[in-house]
Parts: C-alpha cells; sequence; structure tokens
C-alpha cells in the first residue's frame, strides 16, 4: 500500500513540476492529506491513461498543430493537477479529473467538429474496461462535454477541467500556441486574415473568464499582458 501512495504521489507531483517548468511559474500551495489523493486503484487510472495517450501519439493528425499531443500530455493534464491542488481536489475526484484531462481531446482522432462528443463516447465505451463504474464515467463524460465552446460548467471539476483546457490563455507561449491553432484551422478550411484573425482573438481573451479563483490567480495577470500583446499586433496592422 505505501508503495502505491508513493507511486501517486510522484506522479501528482511530477504532472505540476512539469507545468511549473514549461510555464515558468512558481505557485505554492499544498496538498493536504497526500495519502488521500487516490482512494480507488492506481492500476485502473494507469491503464486508462495509457490508452488515451497512446491513441493521441499513434492516431492525430499531423496536420493538428495545436490540438497535438502536447495540448493534452503537457498543457491540459499537469494545468488540471496544479489547479485541483490550489482547489484542494484529492481522492477519488482527482482521479476521475485527470482521466477527463487525458480524454477530453480524444475526439480528434476522428474529426475536429463535435471532438468533445466523440471523446465522451469513447470514454463511456472503454473505461468500464479498466474498472470505472457507471457513476464515475458519468463524472468523466460530463467534465469532457463542459470543455465545449462556449465553455458550461456546473461542477467544480467540470470548472477545472475547462480552465485547465484554457490555461495557455493566461500563459507566456499565448501567441505561438495562438499561431499554431491558426495553422491548425487553416488545415481544416478555416483561413483568416491577419486583421480578421487578430480581432477575433482579441475579442474571445476580453469576453473569456475563468470559472476558478485558482485559475484567475495563476493566469490572470498574464492574460492581461496577452490581450496588450494582440492589440499591438492589430495597432502594426493597421499603419
Amino acid at each position: 500500500m505505501e508503495e502505491e501512495l508513493a507511486k501517486i504521489r510522484l506522479y501528482f507531483h511530477q504532472l505540476i513540476l512539469k507545468l511549473q517548468i514549461k510555464r515558468n511559474i512558481h505557485l505554492s500551495f499544498t496538498v493536504k492529506d497526500t495519502r488521500l489523493l487516490f482512494i480507488m486503484n492506481i492500476q485502473n487510472f494507469e491503464q486508462a491513461k495509457q490508452y488515451a495517450l497512446h491513441r493521441l501519439e499513434q492516431e492525430l493528425s499531423p496536420t493538428l498543430h495545436y490540438h497535438d499531443i502536447t495540448h493534452t500530455r503537457d498543457d491540459v493534464v499537469p494545468a488540471a493537477a496544479m489547479l485541483a491542488a490550489m482547489e484542494g481536489i484529492q481522492g477519488e475526484s482527482l482521479y476521475l479529473l485527470l482521466t477527463a484531462a487525458w480524454f477530453h481531446d480524444l475526439g480528434f482522432i476522428e474529426q475536429a467538429l463535435h471532438h468533445e462528443l466523440i471523446s465522451a463516447r469513447i470514454a463511456i465505451q472503454v473505461l468500464p474496461g479498466f474498472g470505472y463504474t457507471e457513476e464515475q464515467i458519468e463524472v468523466v463524460r460530463w467534465a469532457i462535454l463542459a470543455t465545449a465552446l462556449p465553455q458550461s460548467s456546473t461542477t467544480l471539476l467540470e470548472e477545472i477541467l475547462t480552465d485547465a483546457d484554457l490555461d495557455v490563455l493566461g500563459c507566456e507561449d499565448f501567441m505561438p500556441r495562438n499561431n499554431d491553432l491558426r495553422r491548425e484551422l487553416a488545415f481544416l478550411g478555416k483561413e483568416y486574415t491577419d486583421i480578421d484573425w487578430y480581432t477575433s482573438q482579441l475579442k474571445f481573451l476580453e469576453t473569456h473568464t475563468y470559472f476558478t479563483a485558482s485559475a484567475h490567480k495563476a493566469r490572470d495577470d498574464q492574460k492581461r499582458v496577452n490581450i496588450t500583446q494582440l492589440k499591438l499586433q492589430l495597432e502594426n496592422l493597421s499603419k
């Protein structure tokens, strides 16, 4: 039991460390009782995670420059873990949140349109084979569906995942990742002029608000910087 708990603690803190290094942030928070991080079988979660990771690595189109493996593995999952720690999420809830994070964009292996519905369908189909109950799968399903734009969240877990999915809006690498999104959309047949693109992105950031207090604390300052950068891009285009 102690060996299993040690593996859980290591996995959880590695996720947060990965995000802190990539995003160049330093946040202080405490997990009150790491013994409660997972009360369920860690092997079930590991099997579900490896299933999602394998399919993302093997089946995503190379034209997905934004919704690639790094979006899930290096951005959304660590952000969900960080926000969960800040919000005090532990035990089974954390387990289910991270499952939803790994599965949330799996639908892109089939198509971009309504990919959240496909992701939820895949979760419903495969998670019973990894030992998840119907009730647990429902939590995962609704968390995935909450990430569809415009985002709608009714529970704290859904709020955390939706905030994690758009964590990049308040990060220093927003501009290059935003360019990745534009390239991806171009491959999907949606091309924009520079003015139209930056105008739409500015509107999106200005009207967006994070759900959780933790996301506001961690991301609002840099998000304002990113809004300023978009405005400068538009100003330069108008000269």
